[in-house]
C-alpha cells in the first residue's frame, strides 16, 4: 500500500471531493485526519469509511481560514499521530456553479473576491503555515492544492471563484520554489466541473451535457476521478514533480 504508515491531512473532507481523497488514501494504508468545519457527523461517517478500507483515521473541526484553530489542529496532529507527510488543502468558500444565476462582472461586489480568496488562499496559506514544521520533520513531504480548469479555460466566468483559484496556482508555484530546497514538493490539481458535488448540485442538465460535448473524453469528472491524480502527486511516483498544475477534465483544457 503507497501511504501505509503515512499521515494525511485533508480539508473540507467531511464531503464531495474531499470525502473522496480521504477515502483513496485510506484504501491506500494512509493515516488520514478528516478536517471539517461544522458538520461532525458527516466527517466521523468518512472517519468510519476510512477505517473500513484499511487506513486509520480522524476526524478534527477548524475553520482552515483562522489561525488558532488551525495551530491547535497542527498541535493535535503531532500529539496524536506525531507526524504529517502530506497536506491537501481541497476546502474552499461556498459557491454554486449555476450559470443562469450566476453574478456578472457588473454585479459582483469587491467582497464577493474577499469571501473567495480568503476560502482559497488564505485557508491554504494558514494550513500550510502551520502544518510546515511537521513536514519537514520527514523527508518528501508533499502539499497538493485544488484549483480549477477554469483558470485556462474560463469556458464559463465566474469571475470571483475563479480569480482567486488562480491567485491559489501563483501562490502554489512561489511555495514550491521556496519549499523544494527543503525536500517538499507543492503542487495543484485543477478539476473542471465534478458531479455530483453540493457546489455542481444547481448545475443544470443542460450545461453539463454542453460541457460533456466539448469533453473529449465525454462525461464530468466524479468526485473519485479527481481523487487519483492527487494520490499521484502526493506520492514517490511524483517525487520529481513540483510547481505544477495537473488538469483533471477529460481533456476540456489541454495544456
Amino acid at each position: 500500500m503507497k501511504f501505509r504508515d503515512r499521515a494525511i491531512l485533508v480539508t473540507g473532507a467531511s464531503r464531495g471531493i474531499g470525502a473522496a481523497i480521504a477515502k483513496a488514501f485510506a484504501t491506500e494504508g494512509g493515516i488520514v485526519i478528516v478536517n471539517y468545519r461544522t458538520n461532525e457527523a458527516a466527517a466521523e461517517a468518512v472517519v468510519a469509511e476510512c477505517r473500513a478500507l484499511g487506513g486509520e483515521a480522524l476526524a478534527i473541526a477548524a475553520d482552515v481560514t483562522s489561525t488558532d484553530p488551525v495551530a491547535a489542529m497542527a498541535t493535535r496532529i503531532a500529539e496524536e499521530v506525531g507526524r504529517l507527510d502530506v497536506v491537501v488543502n481541497n476546502a474552499f468558500a461556498p459557491y454554486r456553479f449555476d450559470p443562469d444565476n450566476r453574478t456578472r462582472f457588473w454585479q459582483t461586489p469587491w467582497e464577493a473576491y474577499e469571501q473567495q480568496f480568503e476560502g482559497a488562499v488564505k485557508a491554504a496559506y494558514t494550513v500550510s503555515r502551520a502544518m510546515l514544521p511537521l513536514l519537514q520533520r520527514r523527508s518528501g513531504g508533499a502539499i497538493v492544492n485544488l484549483a480549477s480548469d477554469l483558470v485556462t479555460r474560463p469556458s464559463i466566468p465566474y469571475h470571483d471563484y475563479t480569480t482567486a483559484k488562480a491567485a491559489l496556482v501563483g501562490f502554489s508555484r512561489n511555495l514550491a520554489a521556496e519549499l523544494g530546497p527543503l525536500g517538499i514538493r507543492v503542487n495543484c490539481v485543477a478539476p473542471g466541473l465534478v458531479y455530483p458535488t453540493q457546489a455542481s448540485a444547481t448545475t443544470p442538465e443542460e450545461v453539463r451535457e454542453m460541457l460533456i460535448a466539448q469533453t473529449p473524453l465525454r462525461r464530468i469528472a466524479t468526485p473519485e476521478d479527481v481523487a487519483g491524480p492527487v494520490l499521484f502527486l502526493a506520492s514517490d511516483w511524483g517525487r520529481f514533480v513540483t510547481g505544477q498544475v495537473l488538469h483533471v477534465d477529460g481533456g476540456l483544457v489541454m495544456a
